[in-house]
């Protein structure tokens, strides 16, 4: 790396690994096994001593965000290792954060990256989306509104509160175990009912879902079933409609071209 400045921040539970995980950041492009090759980020799982963790790197900023990054807003990277400790501490889970390195250059932050625990998650929330008889489906619908009636409660709003942003692990007791991850976008404060219904959009939740997680949640927050089922309806396809006219403009432009 021909960067001026590398900031490093680890757990205190893993300082003994330090020089072995920046081994891997330092062989990140040729190393690792990839767990998510995508525009904007990369991750990457790594083995350490028997354990596995991930590392992600977030996409190079451009150069006015490069700038905003070092001297005005914290990087993703930090972001991330500090809501998941926020998050661990109210009782809410998420992989278990490990460090956060930022590779600055003298024009502002050039590489960043969060580490983790890896976690073996059996399934995430996109499932039960495109598969209507999934297992357990109606089980796992109510036992993910209760999780996130809990983030509610700790006042977190969870901006990227979207399908694959929560992974899901099958217990023996019939019971399931809900991880946040992606976690740089978090807003904290009391939430009213309106935003907590807002919160719910970006699920792609089909009307099935909508009454059953309606239902739940008005028995938790105790409200009304209907007001509950139609605000959480009209949040969730507010932005379902949305994003389907962004890609009808796109496919537009596509045809101009």
């Amino acid at each position: 790396m021909s960067q001026v400045k590398q900031a490093v921040h680890f757990h205190p539970d893993y300082e003994s690994k330090k020089a072995q995980i920046l081994e891997c950041i330092a062989h990140f492009d040729g190393g690792g096994k990839a767990v998510l090759q995508g525009d904007r980020n990369t991750i990457k799982s790594f083995e350490i001593d028997g354990e596995k963790i991930n590392i992600k790197s977030f996409k190079v900023p451009n150069p006015f965000n490069a700038f905003v990054y070092k001297y005005i807003r914290k990087p993703k990277a930090e972001r991330s290792f500090e809501y998941a400790n926020k998050l661990l501490g109210l009782g809410i889970a998420t992989p278990f954060p490990i460090a956060h390195i930022e590779v600055y250059s003298k024009f502002g932050l050039a590489d960043s990256y969060y580490v983790s625990k890896h976690i073996d998650y059996d399934f995430d929330f996109r499932v039960l989306i495109h598969q209507p008889r999934f297992p357990e489906r109606v089980a796992i619908l109510q036992q993910f509104t209760e999780f996130t009636f809990k983030l509610h409660e700790n006042g977190i709003e969870f901006l990227d509160h979207s399908p694959g942003n929560t992974l899901i692990v099958k217990k023996s007791d019939g019971q399931f175990d809900f991880y946040l991850i992606d976690l740089n976008r978090m807003r904290f404060g009391s939430m009213d009912f309106d935003k907590r219904m807002h919160n719910f959009r970006r699920l792609w939740l089909s009307k099935t879902m909508v009454k059953i997680m309606a239902d739940t949640y008005s028995k938790l927050y105790r409200k009304g079933y209907y007001e509950t089922y139609e605000l959480m309806l009209k949040h969730s396809r507010d932005f379902q409609r949305k994003i389907d006219r962004k890609k009808i403009r796109r496919a537009g432009r596509k045809l101009k071209v």
